[in-house]
C-alpha cells in the first residue's frame, strides 16, 4: 500500500474497465474461470481499472450482519490470492462510495418504468413479490458502470444484454445534457468459461447449488477436489469428446481443463484420446489441484491479517471515491443542481 501511495496512479485515457463481484461466499471455480482469471490479465494492460466488491447488490437477498462482514473480507482475500494487484487496479467496496447510489437515483428518475419492465432482470419477477431492490438493481448496475465512465466491461457474450440499459441511458443523457458518458463495450474472449454444476451439468456452477459436490470452491482442499470431480455426472460413453449439447457433463470437464491450462477443447481431447472418462477425471482433478493449491495457501495466509485487508480496501475506496465524486459533480452540474 505504501508503495502504491508513493507512485502516481497512471490515468490512461480512452479505456476504463469496470467489473464487480458480490461478497456472497468463497468464489467457486466458475467464478474464477468466468471472471477473476480474466481480471488478472486485464490489470496488466493499459487503462484505468476498477474492481468493485458490490456489497449493495448482494443485499437483494437479505443476509446476517456477521455473514456480510465475513464475506467482504473473504472475497478481498480471495481476489488478492488470485493475484489481483491493488497497486494496479482500484479494488474497493461499493457501499463506501455513496455516488453509486446517488447516480442510481438520477438514472431511476430518467428511465421509464415500462423500459425497465422489458429487461430480462425484471421479467419473471414482477409477479413474484420480494423486495424492490430485486427489481431496480439494473439501475444500480448501470450507475456502477457509468460512475467511472467505463468504456469496457469484461464479460461473456451471454452477458451483453445487461449493457443495453447502460448504453441506452448514456445516449439519452448525452442527447439532453451534452456528451458526457461513453458507450460501454464488452471485452469478450472465447476463453470466458461457463462452468457447469458438476452434479447437474445442465445449469451453471453456483454458490446456491443444492449440492456442495456440484461446485469446487477455490479454497477446497485437494481431497475434496478429487472427490467432487470423481463424482461429477458424465454419461455411459467412455471416450472423451467435446459436445456441450449432447455430452454436457464430459464437456464441462473439458472446459475446466481448457480454462486452467489455456488450451483448446481439441487439444484437451487429443491429450485424453487414450483415456476413458474415469482416467480423464483424474487428469482434470490434478490440473485443478495444481492451479488452486497455491491460491488456497495464499488465501489462508492473507485472511489471517484482517487489518491488512481493511487497509487495502480503505486505500481502494479513497481512490475510487475521488473519481466518483468528480464525475458525479459533473453530472449534477449538467442537471442544474450543482450551485
Amino acid at each position: 500500500i505504501e508503495k502504491a501511495r508513493s507512485n502516481r496512479f497512471s490515468l490512461i485515457p480512452n479505456r476504463v474497465i469496470f467489473s464487480g463481484i458480490q461478497p456472497t461466499g468463497i468464489p467457486h471455480l466458475g467464478n474464477y474461470l468466468g471472471a477473476i482469471k480474466h481480471w488478472v490479465k486485464l490489470q496488466n494492460k493499459p487503462g484505468d481499472i476498477y474492481y468493485s466488491i458490490v456489497d449493495l447488490h448482494s443485499l437483494t437477498i437479505p443476509k446476517s450482519r456477521t455473514f456480510m462482514r465475513t464475506s467482504i473480507l473473504d472475497i478481498t482475500a480471495c481476489l488478492l490470492a488470485c493475484e489481483i494487484n491493488p497497486e494496479r487496479a482500484v479494488l474497493y467496496q461499493q457501499s463506501c462510495v455513496p455516488e453509486h447510489t446517488l447516480l442510481s437515483w438520477v438514472i431511476g428518475c430518467l428511465v421509464p418504468v415500462n423500459r425497465l419492465k422489458h429487461l430480462p432482470q425484471w421479467k419473471g419477477r414482477i409477479d413474484g413479490g420480494g423486495h424492490i431492490g430485486r427489481y431496480t438493481y439494473p439501475l444500480l448496475q448501470t450507475a456502477d458502470i457509468l460512475l467511472y465512465k467505463a468504456t469496457h466491461v469484461p464479460a461473456g457474450d451471454d452477458q451483453a444484454v445487461h449493457l443495453i440499459l447502460t448504453n441506452e441511458f448514456a445516449k439519452s443523457f448525452n442527447r439532453t445534457h451534452g456528451h458526457f458518458f461513453p458507450q460501454t463495450q464488452i471485452i469478450s474472449d472465447p476463453t470466458f468459461a461457463r462452468i457447469r454444476d458438476l452434479r447437474n451439468p445442465t445449469v451453471k456452477m453456483s454458490k446456491s447449488s443444492q449440492s456442495e459436490n456440484g461446485r469446487i470452491e477455490i479454497t477446497d482442499y485437494d481431497d475434496a477436489i478429487r472427490g467432487k470431480i470423481k463424482r461429477a455426472i458424465t454419461d455411459c460413453t467412455s471416450a472423451v469428446t467435446y459436445d456441450p449439447d449432447n455430452r454436457p457433463g464430459v464437456s464441462n470437464l473439458v472446459q475446466i481443463h481448457c480454462g486452467l491450462s489455456d488450451i483448446t477443447p481439441t487439444e484437451a481431447c487429443n491429450t485424453a484420446q487414450n483415456m476413458d472418462t474415469g482416467a480423464y477425471k483424474t487428469l482434470v482433478a490434478n490440473v485443478v489441484i495444481d492451479h488452486l493449491s497455491p491460491i488456497r495457501e495464499r488465501y489462508f495466509e492473507l485472511r489471517q491479517d484482517e487489518n491488512r485487508l481493511k487497509e487495502i480496501l480503505k486505500y481502494g475506496n479513497q481512490r475510487a471515491a475521488k473519481v466518483a465524486k468528480e464525475n458525479f459533480n459533473a453530472v449534477r452540474d449538467l442537471l442544474g443542481i450543482q450551485l
